[in-house]
């Protein structure tokens, strides 16, 4: 019984406690606390009417139901997000778009010259000093050039890559290496200066926007390399035929001992190479600049020299005159253009090469000729960036599909389909005989390897048209079978294969060539007519 009892009076207690706390009390119970209740309700309800009309019943329903469906499930509007995801990618392509247009002017420099000039060695120097390299690295480098006993080729590591390059102490491939500076991103293309790689150089040059000519001021060296037969000559005819408009003529080794910064050796120098940059069609006054510096001692590459250094000269550094040199502006809206100079498997098929004119998206559909296969621009790459889009001058990987890299040769064109690049076998072009071998006689059948943008192919002559008269600059009348060294001449070329070639008047990238012939230069020349032109896609 004693249990029982128990049981009641904890349910009993367990009652009161809840009491008010959701608990239904009968009506009979705690009547008092119901009526204050009442009354204060109804004492509430006074207070609203005075300060405001009362709302219609069905509305304040209605608009708890809305709220309950609200608080019940979030409204999902499908075409208001689509609106919204349209809005945003517009805001981010605009803002592509402007840091596209902010972005840094962009030029490519090749550094061409005699062997030994010091061209791999000031293309590590300036990467060096623009911060691309750290000190780990070249004491990395220091201990390298030590141990093959070739202290002073450590900064021209940082440009010959291969072990070819470093036990030689000779570039061969066209180096490639990035640097800014406030105004202007530079791509660097160190080419060969050996008389073997000259084909390499070409390929280098051929991107190119500006040239640094790099000669030594060593006793013995600069002789060596202006004499007939030294890089020195062949480079700069070279460069102004490739489309090089301008030239920074840098004489390095100044701090040599048999050169100790004089006065007379810079000037000797320079009154030996204005006439001959002049002969070879550039404009001394405007398009030539000469700087005295040291590659190797980094003295006048980024800041100006100190006068104890050298007391006589007062000019601008190497970095100032790149930031200010200017370079004709090439059309953004023009046809695309791009000559492939290499290409490789990178998941599908990437190919390299500089924009010379017009502008390329992700998702664009090209044209590759001459073999005419549409492609489709899957990712651009620019320097190591992926990029979106990418305008004239800019060297750049593009991943492509709708071809295998073996159906892609070096001077191929990735090309617009709307213009395609013509595809010939056969041009007519204006020639500059140069130096013919053995004082040859350059007449119809002479053969010869022909340099185009990109392309590397072998030529014949097949028709002599006319000579052109070197005073007047017209053709003249009489008919000629055969023309000698220094003559200009109009003429007929053919090739075996197909090649992308414009009219220079059109398109001088992809209209100025290069004739050599067992290792030598012998005519430069310019495309002047088209014949059997294929370029419908």
């Amino acid at each position: 019984m004693d249990i029982e009892a128990d049981i009641r009076a904890l349910q009993l207690d367990s009652a009161e406690e809840n009491n008010g706390v959701g608990v239904v009390i009968p009506a009979d119970q705690n009547t008092d606390g119901a009526e204050i209740l009442d009354k204060m309700e109804e004492d509430l309800k006074d207070e609203v009417q005075e300060s405001a009309p009362v709302p219609d019943v069905q509305q304040v329903v209605s608009a708890s139901e809305d709220h309950d469906q609200e608080m019940l499930l979030p409204v999902h509007n499908p075409a208001k997000a689509k609106e919204k995801a349209a809005q945003e990618k517009a805001a981010k392509e605009e803002a592509e778009e402007e840091a596209e247009a902010n972005k840094k002017r962009h030029l490519n420099v090749v550094f061409i010259g005699h062997v030994d000039a010091g061209k791999s060695t000031i293309g590590g120097q300036i990467l060096f000093l623009s911060g691309q390299v750290d000190d780990r690295q070249i004491q990395k480098y220091e201990k390298e050039a030590k141990e093959k006993s070739r202290e002073s080729w450590y900064m021209a590591y940082i440009m010959d890559t291969n072990e070819e390059e470093r036990a030689k102490g000779k570039t061969v491939e066209v180096g490639r290496a990035h640097f800014e500076t406030e105004t202007t991103r530079f791509t660097i293309l160190d080419a060969p200066g050996h008389k073997s790689y000259v084909p390499n150089m070409i390929s280098g040059a051929s991107q190119a926007d500006i040239g640094v000519l790099v000669i030594s001021a060593r006793k013995g060296e600069f002789e060596t390399g202006y004499e007939r037969g030294g890089q020195t000559r062949e480079h700069v005819q070279l460069a102004k035929t490739l489309g090089v408009s301008k030239l920074v003529v840098v004489v390095n080794k100044m701090d040599d001992p048999t050169v100790n910064w004089s006065k007379e050796r810079y000037d000797e120098i320079e009154q030996k190479m204005v006439p001959f940059l002049k002969s070879s069609g550039y404009n001394t006054k405007k398009d030539v600049i000469f700087l005295p510096i040291s590659g190797l001692m980094g003295i006048n590459i980024d800041k100006s020299m100190d006068r104890n250094v050298c007391p006589w000269f007062s000019g601008p550094s190497f970095f100032e005159v790149l930031n200010a040199i200017e370079v004709p502006p090439r059309d953004p809206n023009g046809p695309f253009r791009m000559p492939i100079i290499d290409k490789f498997k990178d998941m599908g098929t990437v190919v390299m090469g500089k924009v010379e004119s017009g502008s390329i998206r992700e998702g664009d559909s090209l044209i590759v000729m001459p073999n005419k296969e549409h492609v489709k621009v899957v990712a651009i790459y620019c320097d190591e960036d992926k990029v979106k889009r990418a305008g004239p001058g800019e060297n750049l990987r593009v991943r492509i599909t709708g071809i295998e890299d073996e159906d892609i040769l070096a001077g191929f064109v990735l090309s617009s389909t709307v213009k395609p690049v013509p595809a010939v076998t056969e041009f007519v072009a204006q020639l500059q005989i140069l130096e013919l071998l053995d004082n040859a006689i350059f007449t119809a059948g002479y053969k010869a390897i022909l340099h185009i943008h990109a392309v590397v192919e072998e030529c014949e002559i097949i028709e002599l048209i006319s000579q052109i008269d070197m005073k007047t600059r017209k053709p003249m009348k009489k008919k000629i079978l055969f023309v000698k060294n220094g003559a200009a001449v109009v003429c007929r070329i053919q090739v075996s294969n197909s090649i992308c070639v414009e009219k220079f008047s059109d398109f001088p990238q992809l209209g100025r060539f290069t004739l050599r012939t067992e290792g030598k230069t012998i005519a430069v020349g310019k495309v002047t007519a088209l014949s059997g032109a294929s370029s419908s896609a």
